[in-house]
């Protein structure tokens, strides 16, 4: 008999996204097997970067060092203050200029059509440009123009990728959801004044993401910025915590799997 296949659905929310480390860490830590993930925003940039071959300790050093100067590219703000170049820069950088379709496991990445309203799901193509249009937060980046179409954040349309980690063939699906929306939070940027709206509107919708996926994990991250690119230790930690208190009902739920019928 085959043992289930295990996908990840990792969730939008700025820099509280790197607490999807301290999940994965503990995962491989508890030999509980990530056969595939998939990603929105800056859940898309840790599931590619992981997906791509990065130790999962290197990428704990680079999330250490990662700071927002290193993506700020501001431009005169027609669709976005933040035109995206370096980010994407950085990205290939990391991927080592890979494709989707040659990561070493499957990885979906969720972004939004602006025009349409439609999701996009790629798992092909340059890794890049893809990562770059999930996180193209509106308002904030400009929207990543690919294949005739207007892309923008994959959080908008779809925060935490359940449905689309279930269509990549998961038997088992672990969502992580790190975008709480924080009460009495201190709103002082227009980047502020986005994400907030953008968590509002999403609440709702995430309550179905519990019901549809196996396993939620909800690291406590509101706390932190999700612009402000401190505390990552801090953050990643909370996203070990809380893995910790699942692996239990992970576990379980993996040893009592049993084959569909055909």
């Amino acid at each position: 008999m085959r043992r289930p296949t295990i996908g990840l659905a990792l969730g939008s929310g700025g820099a509280r996204g790197f607490a999807h480390l301290g999940v994965i860490r503990v995962l491989r830590e508890e030999a509980i097997p990530i056969d595939m993930i998939a990603g929105s925003s800056m859940g898309a940039m840790v599931g590619c970067f992981y997906g791509a071959g990065l130790d999962i300790e290197r990428l704990y050093t680079l999330s250490k060092v990662f700071k927002r100067k290193y993506y700020l590219d501001f431009t005169v703000p027609k669709m976005g203050f933040i035109a995206g170049k370096r980010v994407k820069d950085l990205i290939r950088i990391f991927t080592h200029g890979k494709e989707l379709q040659n990561l070493d496991i499957p990885v979906a990445v969720v972004a939004t059509d602006l025009v349409s309203g439609e999701k996009v799901v790629f798992k092909e193509g340059p890794i890049a440009e893809a990562v770059r249009a999930s996180i193209a937060i509106p308002g904030i980046f400009t929207p990543e123009k690919r294949n005739g179409r207007l892309l923008i954040d994959g959080g908008v349309i779809d925060r935490i990728p359940v449905s689309v980690v279930k269509e990549m063939g998961a038997d088992i699906v672990i969502a992580v959801d790190v975008s709480h929306v924080k009460n009495n939070a201190e709103i002082t940027s227009i980047f502020d004044v986005i994400m907030q709206s953008i968590d509002i509107m999403q609440m709702e919708l995430v309550a179905n993401r519990e019901v549809a996926s196996d396993i939620m994990v909800r690291p406590r991250v509101e706390m932190y910025s999700s612009r402000a690119f401190t505390n990552i230790e801090e953050i990643i930690s909370i996203g070990e915590e809380e893995t910790r208190k699942h692996i239990a009902k992970i576990k379980q739920v993996i040893e009592h799997w049993k084959e569909p019928q055909s």
